[in-house]
């Protein structure tokens, strides 16, 4: 694979905020979204394929193992017990029933299995119990993922001993805007859980949200915010909001589809070596813009019919645009 640095920056001026010596400057990414639309899907296709084996893509599947009553407030977020959403609290998902989903899952040509969890923090019961449940998908013959919230040192180093191959923490949207999405975590209680995670020998799954009314600068202060992790993260999910009515962000205005496009694009340019994936949102997406962001080097999707508590892309119609665009699965 080549680095980054086989990828010519643009050379405007850094914002006064920005740390000397980071590879990419909020002023470089911005230049990057203001490319002609067609130029930058060039160039982030020659990155991608650079560095991946094109029409190869990823397919992976989320479960939420336990839903609903979180005691974060999360502008965006369905499960949050301070939001008025009508979805009721469920208690974990017993071991059995989340390795019949795994197995589904791998049976429909997933290769990797995530489980999410509504904590702010798993407790001792519920992370013995998560731990036990990693260990069973592993020996499933699938890669393991989960997100249970903020975790200490300890937790991050029984969760790799039980051999997690990745931690999904997203730090959701860029730093300045970060207070107006969340108040109950800072973003900084994000970054320290990631490093712990890194500590303890885990890859990192961390992306963000676009849709949240942050503009081309929020959406560049967010790529920047993760291309500039040390290392950036292996697995980039680029959510789009779902509007879910009672949350803080319904009323929210969609993005416009080319703008997603670009932020794809812009994350494979800027994080050359990791998987970026379609996440939330992917069930509203036509073929065709899901066709433009594969060529805009997305090579990650989650797989199955639910994301957590909403909707996703028919499994069979994902079947039929493997074939139409003779992608592969891996």
């Amino acid at each position: 694979m080549t680095s980054e640095s086989t990828v010519t920056l643009f050379t405007k001026p850094s914002t006064p905020t920005e740390p000397a010596g980071v590879r990419w400057k909020i002023a470089d990414i911005e230049a990057l979204f203001a490319l002609p639309f067609l130029d930058l899907m060039f160039r982030a296709q020659e990155v991608h394929r650079a560095n991946f084996k094109a029409g190869e893509v990823q397919r992976s599947t989320l479960l939420s193992i336990k839903t609903g009553g979180c005691s974060e407030d999360c502008g965006y977020c369905s499960q949050s017990a301070r939001h008025d959403t009508g979805l009721e609290r469920e208690a974990l998902m017993p071991l059995d029933e989340v390795l019949e989903r795994a197995r589904a899952a791998k049976e429909s040509g997933s290769s990797r299995f995530c489980m999410g969890a509504a904590w702010r923090s798993p407790n001792e019961k519920n992370l013995a119990a998560v731990i036990e449940m990693v260990s069973e998908v592993k020996k499933l013959g699938l890669e393991t993922c989960v997100t249970l919230g903020m975790l200490d040192a300890e937790q991050a180093r029984q969760l790799a001993n039980a051999g997690l191959d990745y931690y999904n923490h997203n730090i959701d949207t860029a730093p300045e805007r970060y207070g107006e999405v969340v108040t109950t975590h800072t973003l900084q209680d994000r970054l320290d859980t990631i490093a712990k995670v890194r500590d303890a020998g885990i890859n990192v799954c961390s992306g963000g949200i676009v849709g949240m009314g942050e503009g081309q600068t929020g959406r560049a202060g967010l790529i920047a915010q993760l291309a500039n992790m040390e290392p950036p993260p292996e697995s980039v999910p680029i959510n789009k909001l779902i509007a879910f009515p009672g949350t803080p962000l319904a009323d929210s205005e969609a993005i416009d589809p080319f703008d997603f496009v670009r932020t794809v694009a812009v994350a494979r340019i800027t994080m050359p070596g990791s998987f970026v994936r379609l996440s939330a949102g992917r069930e509203q997406m036509s073929d065709e813009l899901q066709a433009l962001c594969f060529m805009a080097g997305a090579n990650s999707i989650f797989y199955g019919e639910r994301l957590l508590t909403t909707g996703n892309a028919d499994t069979d119609a994902d079947m039929r645009l493997f074939a139409r665009l003779g992608l592969v699965s891996i």
